[in-house]
C-alpha cells in the first residue's frame, strides 16, 4: 500500500485552501479600498457565489464523467489565470471595480470543480493508503482548514506590506502548486460511463439525477438543507461583518487573526473527527457541533477586543470542524462511488445559493443598523437552527450505513436497470 497519493492529494488540498482563503480576504478589502461601501463589499461577495450555483451541479457531473484528476487540474489552472489578471490589469490601469467583479466571478466559476474533484478522490486514496475513510475525511477537511488558517494571515500580511493587488501573486503560485500535485497523483480515475446511466445520458439529465438521488435520502437531504441554512445565516460574518468592523478601526492584522482563528479551530475539529467517529453517532456529532457553534457565537456578537474575538472565533471553528468530514462520510457510506461527484455538486450548489443571499442582506442591514445588531441577529438564528436539528427525528437515520440498495438512486428513465453489487458501494469506515 502506498501513501504517496494521500500525500499529493493533501498537498493540493492545503494549497487550494490557502489560495481561496487569500482571495476571500483580499477581494472585499480591495472593494472597500476603492468604494468605501459595505454594501458594495456585500454585493461583491454575493455576486462571486452566483457562478457556483450554476456550475456546481455541472462540475459534479464532469467529475463523474470526465475524471476527477482532469477536472481538478483544469480548475486550478483556470483559477491561477484569473488571479494573475489582477496585477496584470492593475499594471495597465484597467483594474476598476467592474474588472475586479468580473475576474472574481470568473475565478469563482472554477472553484467548485477543484473542490468537488478532490473530495471525490478521497475513497480511492484512502483505500490505496490503507487508512480508514473517516480518518482521511478528517485529515482532508482539517488540512483544507489549515489552508484557511494560512490564507487569511498571508492575505492580511500581503495587504499590509505589498498591497491588496500584488497579494494575488501568492494566490497564483498556490493554484499552480495544487494543479501540479494532482497531476503527479496516480489512482484509478472514474470516467464517463456508469452502470446507471449509459452512454446517452446528457449532463443536464445527470445533474437532475444527482438531485433526485440526494432528495431520496431524507436524512442526508435534511442535513444538507440545514448546512445551507447555516451558510445563509453565518457566512456574512466572515465576508461582510468582520471586514467592515476591522476596516472601520483600521486593523487588517486583527481581521486576519480572527478569520485564521476560526479556520484554526475548524482545522482542529476536523482532525478530531476520526476520534469522534469512534465515540459518537453521526446524529449526535451533528447535534453537538451545531449547538456549540450557536453558544460560542454569542460572545463574538458583542464585538469584544480583538484577543477575546480570537478566542470566540476559535471556539466557533472548533465546534464546526467535524461537520465537513461528517458530510463526506455520510455521502461515501450511503451513495455509490460513481454518484459522489454529482451529489457533492448538488450540495455545493445549495451552499453557494444560500451564502450570497445572506451576504447581500447583511451588507444592506449593516448600512441601516450597524455591525453589532446584525451579529446579534445571526446569533439568534444559529440558536434556532441548533434547536431545529436537535428535534428532527429523521436525522437519527444518519447512522444507517447506507440507503436500501434497491432504492432508485439516480437511475435515468429509460436506462436499463442494473442490480447493485457490493463493489458498487464504498466499504463502511473503520470504527
Amino acid at each position: 500500500m502506498s501513501r504517496r497519493p494521500l500525500v499529493l492529494l493533501q498537498c493540493a488540498n492545503v494549497v487550494g485552501g490557502v489560495s481561496n482563503a487569500l482571495v476571500m480576504v483580499v477581494v472585499p478589502w480591495l472593494i472597500l479600498e476603492r468604494t468605501g461601501s459595505p454594501a458594495a463589499a456585500g454585493l461583491a461577495g454575493a455576486l462571486t457565489a452566483l457562478p457556483g450555483i450554476v456550475m456546481a451541479p455541472a462540475v459534479g457531473v464532469l467529475v463523474d464523467r470526465v475524471g476527477r484528476r482532469a477536472v481538478s487540474i483544469a480548475s486550478d489552472l483556470a483559477s491561477a489565470v484569473s488571479v494573475l489578471l489582477f496585477p496584470v490589469l492593475d499594471a495597465v490601469g484597467m483594474l476598476g471595480v467592474p474588472a475586479i467583479l468580473t475576474l472574481t466571478l470568473v475565478g469563482a466559476a472554477f472553484d467548485p470543480a477543484g473542490y468537488t474533484a478532490r473530495k471525490a478522490l478521497i475513497p480511492d486514496v484512502a483505500d490505496t493508503a490503507g487508512v480508514s475513510r473517516d480518518s482521511v475525511n478528517g485529515l482532508h477537511e482539517g488540512l483544507f482548514m489549515a489552508g484557511w488558517v494560512v490564507g487569511p494571515a498571508l492575505g492580511a500580511l500581503g495587504i499590509a506590506t505589498v498591497g491588496s493587488v500584488d497579494t494575488m501573486w501568492f494566490a497564483f503560485a498556490a493554484f499552480g502548486l495544487a494543479a501540479l500535485a494532482v497531476a503527479l497523483l496516480r489512482v484509478p480515475d472514474q470516467t464517463s460511463v456508469t452502470v446507471s446511466e449509459g452512454h446517452e445520458a446528457t449532463p443536464l439529465r445527470s445533474a437532475r439525477a444527482g438531485l433526485r438521488v440526494l432528495i431520496a435520502d431524507r436524512p442526508v437531504w435534511l442535513l444538507t438543507l440545514t448546512v445551507a441554512l447555516i451558510s445563509l445565516i453565518y457566512m456574512p460574518t466572515e465576508s461582510v461583518l468582520l471586514p467592515v468592523h476591522f476596516e472601520g478601526i483600521d486593523q487588517p492584522a486583527a481581521f486576519g487573526a480572527v478569520i485564521s482563528a476560526m479556520a484554526g479551530g475548524g482545522m482542529l475539529g476536523a482532525f478530531g473527527y476520526g476520534w469522534l467517529a469512534r465515540r459518537l453517532t453521526r446524529y449526535r456529532t451533528a447535534v453537538v457541533s451545531m449547538s456549540v457553534v450557536a453558544v460560542a457565537y454569542v460572545p463574538l456578537a458583542f464585538l469584544p477586543p480583538p484577543p477575546a474575538m480570537v478566542v470566540a472565533a476559535l471556539l466557533v471553528g472548533l465546534a464546526w470542524g467535524p461537520m465537513e468530514p461528517l458530510l463526506n462520510s455520510v455521502v461515501q457510506e450511503r451513495f455509490p462511488a460513481h454518484q459522489h461527484g454529482r451529489v457533492y455538486g448538488v450540495q455545493l450548489s445549495l451552499y453557494y445559493a444560500s451564502a450570497p443571499l445572506g451576504q447581500l442582506l447583511a451588507g444592506v442591514s449593516v448600512e441601516g443598523f450597524g455591525v453589532q445588531p446584525v451579529m446579534f441577529g445571526i446569533a439568534a438564528g444559529l440558536v434556532g437552527v441548533a434547536l431545529l436539528v436537535a428535534t428532527m427525528p429523521v436525522l437519527r437515520r444518519l447512522d444507517d450505513t447506507m440507503t436500501d440498495p434497491g432504492t432508485d438512486q439516480g437511475t435515468d428513465p429509460g436506462a436499463e436497470p442494473v442490480p447493485p453489487t457490493p463493489a458498487s458501494y464504498p466499504s463502511p469506515p473503520a470504527r
